[in-house]
């Protein structure tokens, strides 16, 4: 509770003139694997699926800061990280944000299924990269790994293996870059 409260006046005092800096300093915790880049990154634009099979790419999610996780069902980080992305998209998802999973390689649908019904994970999307393109084409080569995307559609952080995206080190930090700290 005190945490929290810490966190919540950090991020007030910040998040008004928030820059780079200030969202380095941000970067603590599990936040402290998050590498900002010097420079926006192209990401793929190769089609995914969604649980429908409906074809979508990265640039249809443009317009916001998009939190991406590459993800799949055999992976135990990934499954114990789904929960905290789950309640980070309850909490910051809207216009200007929005978690999404794109389940990589192969994913039986009905695993996929089962395990967001068993796990609780209702506020996500389910995509699939089933043939592991848009991994590759951006460089994903173990799993978890989350990038951020800006509301350009590019890349501009990423972090490798799993983090507690519920915690208010995690809220503090995407709520100072989507006030306009980028």
């Amino acid at each position: 509770m005190i945490r929290a409260a810490i966190w919540t006046v950090l991020y007030m005092a910040l998040a008004p003139g928030a820059n780079a800096q200030d969202l380095d300093d941000l970067r603590v915790g599990d936040m402290r694997g998050l590498v900002f880049h010097s420079a926006p990154r192209p990401v793929s634009d190769t089609p995914f699926v969604d649980m429908d099979d409906v074809e979508q790419r990265l640039s249809d999610l443009q317009g916001r800061y998009i939190l991406l996780n590459f993800w799949a069902t055999w992976c135990a980080p990934c499954r114990h990280e789904m929960p905290y992305l789950n309640t980070l998209q309850q909490e910051l998802g809207g216009e200007n944000f929005q978690v999404v999973t794109l389940a990589t390689g192969r994913n039986p649908l009905p695993a996929l299924r089962r395990f967001f019904e068993e796990e609780g994970i209702d506020a996500l999307p389910l995509y699939r990269d089933p043939g592991q393109e848009i991994a590759r084409e951006m460089g994903v080569f173990g799993l978890p790994v989350t990038v951020i995307l800006n509301p350009g559609g590019q890349e501009i952080a990423r972090l490798q293996g799993d983090a507690d995206w519920a915690d208010e080190a995690a809220f503090a930090l995407l709520r100072a870059l989507i006030s306009g700290a980028n």
